[in-house]
């Protein structure tokens, strides 16, 4: 489905998807092509990494992240947004939305998996609190899942932090195919309306 539609399975419309968020901060918005170089430089971060995939990505991996990342706006009305300074438009992470189909036990389906990372240069400083908590705000408006989950590699005490301050419970351990660590998994009930 193209973006000018409503996604049955999310109920965000066109507008919704296209529309960039403003926080206190940051600017997010959806990604581009151009946006390419910065994020390959983010995800080729052995920081950054140290506590998702243990290995910085190459550029080929990043570039199919990146094509994923467009390809969930296109696909189903959501997804993940480029985070940048509001004041100067440095590039500042990525934090967002997606459903991965992914090989875990238990299963995070039918729920959307939220994600942030945020580049060295700017860590320490609550944007990852303040953007998870401005995608949170658009989902509990725009999406009909009822909650959100988020998984974590369980030593990633910032991130653990980040999720609940932002109302994620932990809710139990999961593996992500056969040889894999254990991951810790959070939810959070979708805000009444």
């Amino acid at each position: 489905m193209n973006g000018a539609g409503k996604n049955k399975r999310t109920g965000a419309g066109g507008d919704a998807a296209r529309a960039d968020i403003l926080t206190a901060r940051t600017r997010m918005r959806r990604h581009t092509i151009a946006d390419f170089d910065e994020s390959a430089a983010l995800w080729g971060d052995p920081d950054i990494v140290r506590h998702i995939s243990g290995k910085p990505s190459t550029r080929s991996e990043t570039w199919s992240r990146l094509l994923r990342y467009i390809g969930h706006w296109e696909a189903l009305s959501f997804g993940y947004w480029v985070v940048e300074d509001r004041v100067t438009g440095r590039f500042l992470g990525e934090v967002g939305l997606a459903d991965y189909k992914r090989d875990i036990t238990p299963s995070l389906d039918p729920w959307p998996e939220i994600g942030w990372v945020i580049a060295t240069h700017a860590q320490g400083r609550g944007l990852a609190t303040e953007t998870v908590a401005a995608a949170l705000d658009w989902s509990d408006r725009w999406l009909k899942a009822e909650r959100t989950v988020c998984i974590i590699a369980p030593d990633h005490l910032a991130s653990i932090r980040v999720g609940r301050k932002n109302g994620f419970a932990e809710r139990g351990y999961g593996r992500m195919g056969s040889d894999s660590s254990p991951v810790l998994i959070m939810e959070r009930q979708k805000l009444a309306e």
